[in-house]
């Protein structure tokens, strides 16, 4: 994600809030990790299955909790990619 560095001390407070809901209440949530770069954050989240990962893209946390209170900090659209370890 693309931030203003004066908004990701907001922004890392958004992950904080959402972080337990996504671990205890997502199906296949095994993680998540707010990592800070020179050009922005990323947030990586662990997931059982590819297909957990898209069903929380398409989730009611995500799409009406996390992006909404992101969205006012976000520079432009967030890169979203899923990746599957094998």
């Amino acid at each position: 994600m693309n931030l203003r560095t004066e908004d990701r001390e907001a922004a890392a407070a958004i992950y904080r809030r959402y972080k337990e809901p996504f671990l205890t209440t997502i199906k296949g949530a095994l993680s998540k990790e707010w990592l800070l770069r020179a050009e922005g954050v990323q947030v990586l989240h662990g997931f059982e299955t590819t297909g957990d990962a898209q069903a929380y893209l398409l989730s009611n946390l995500f799409n009406q909790d996390v992006v909404t209170a992101l969205s006012p900090y976000l520079q432009n659209s967030p890169d979203i990619r899923i990746y599957a370890v094998v």
